[in-house]
């Protein structure tokens, strides 16, 4: 029986790119399920991507992960595939799979994929997702290949990692940064409950959220029904992480975020009553 493969990429829907790379799947690992975890990653940006999988890979059954958000493609990149305790990860060796494979208990072997016997032939260098990821995905899932047939074993040190900022707990303030930004608006950041336990800020506390030089007035509630139309809040978001919203509107426009912006969280005393 065929393993799932999931398939994450940056090639979007407006192309053919996602389709023929599910029709190289079907050709050579027809009883495989494919499961599609995203394909709006922005172009070319592998944290992005990473974390993406990151997020998804615990979510996800065992079998083969096809990762390509590939700037790269054509250079001297190397193309890897890694088996873990989860199952076979597949793709360009630019730190994409790194925090992936981490999360799932690490590799016991990361292969160079290099036999053209499990490549298609191509005049041009530019959709290895096609060419090289895809095929040697299928083969894995099918059970057709083993890793060691893929190409060379490669030491850990000679894989790309990907170094992912941490955040920073200074006194009474966590400084950590925007790492996403979901289609809703909504801004996931770095810092966990713990950093914020670590200086004294507890849920259903107001917190000061300083974004650039502007400080808001946020609270830490559960829910979006905690407050009030068009009001931020803070919460624990489904991965765990600490993100920004706003009922009914998008935080990343209300409060002038993006992307690795820094923001330093701290408790702010509520004012007594009377």
């Amino acid at each position: 029986m065929s393993l799932p493969i999931s398939f994450l990429s940056d090639f979007g829907h407006k192309d053919e790119f996602v389709g023929v790379v599910h029709g190289v799947l079907a050709k050579l690992a027809p009883e495989a399920p494919v499961i599609d975890i995203a394909h709006e990653i922005p172009r070319g940006n592998v944290r992005a991507g990473a974390l993406a999988l990151t997020r998804a890979i615990q979510y996800l059954p065992g079998g083969v992960c096809l990762a390509v958000v590939d700037p790269g493609v054509g250079s001297a990149r190397k193309a890897i595939a890694a088996e873990t305790p989860w199952g076979f990860f597949v793709g360009p060796d630019n730190g994409l799979l790194s925090p992936g494979v981490a999360i799932v208990g690490g590799a016991s072997q990361i292969v160079s994929i290099e036999n053209p016997e499990s490549m298609i032939p191509s005049p041009g260098e530019t959709f290895h997702g096609r060419d090289v990821f895809a095929p040697a995905a299928a083969l894995l899932a099918a059970g057709d290949t083993a890793l060691g047939d893929l190409g060379p074993a490669l030491a850990d040190d000679e894989v790309t990692p990907l170094l992912l900022p941490l955040s920073e707990v200074v006194n009474s303030t966590v400084t950590g940064e925007a790492w996403w930004v979901d289609v809703y608006g909504n801004v996931q950041t770095n810092v966990s409950p713990e950093d914020l336990d670590a200086v004294g800020i507890s849920p259903g506390e107001t917190v000061t959220v300083k974004i650039g030089s502007t400080l808001h007035s946020v609270k830490w509630v559960t829910s979006y029904s905690d407050v009030q139309d068009d009001e931020p809040l803070l919460h624990v978001d489904s991965s765990g992480l600490v993100a920004l919203a706003v009922r009914g509107g998008r935080a990343v426009d209300t409060l002038s975020l993006a992307e690795g912006v820094s923001v330093t969280l701290a408790g702010r005393k509520a004012p007594k009553a009377g």
